[in-house]
């Protein structure tokens, strides 16, 4: 058994992540091309049942994409379909950072868990899930990004169910949304 099928896996959540977290502005592409480099104190790879396990201070870099979690795991559906599952980090919360294609910006997100379908192309943040594109961001307890209608469902409770909030401003849901230029004739 060698670490080829795992990075293998951690190249597919990569370009999984790229694809699913980002705005109309796509991420980096010249990323893809660079190679992965990946620092976890223990990986785990189960080939029967199409799982690669990367725990303690997981650290996944490839060009300007990093991830950083306690935990990664990547699995695989017999038809060949992934889902990426991140989960904890400093203060509990698994992180991503990625510049956004032909701009000097930045995409960044968190959340105590990043869950990502390839089959679906939907990305899902839970608990204390904050996203932020150039000055936008969304904070709420669970974000969901369809990166093929490029819509976002941001609610205030663990599901994309909202909760009525009584008027409690802590269990709000929050945007801040920066003025676009009008285009240049």
């Amino acid at each position: 058994m060698t670490l080829r099928p795992a990075l293998t896996g951690l190249i597919l959540l990569n370009l999984v992540l790229a694809t699913g977290l980002s705005t109309p502005a796509r991420a980096e592409r010249a990323d893809r091309e660079k190679p992965v480099n990946l620092e976890a104190d223990k990986v785990t790879v189960d080939d029967r049942t199409r799982t690669h396990t990367f725990e303690g201070n997981v650290v996944f870099t490839q060009g300007t994409l990093t991830i950083k979690a306690n935990r990664v795991v990547v699995t695989q559906d017999a038809t060949g379909y992934q889902k990426g599952v991140a989960t904890g980090g400093e203060g509990g919360l698994a992180r991503f950072r990625q510049k956004r294609e032909g701009q000097d910006l930045w995409m960044e997100g968190e959340a105590e868990r990043i869950e990502h379908d390839a089959k679906t192309e939907i990305t899902r943040f839970f608990v204390r899930a904050h996203v932020k594109s150039g000055g936008d961001e969304v904070r709420g307890q669970y974000i969901e990004y369809n990166s093929i209608s490029e819509n976002y469902t941001v609610t205030n409770s663990g599901d994309a169910k909202a909760v009525p909030s009584a008027g409690d401003q802590s269990k709000r849901v929050r945007a801040i949304i920066q003025p676009k230029s009008a285009p240049k004739e």
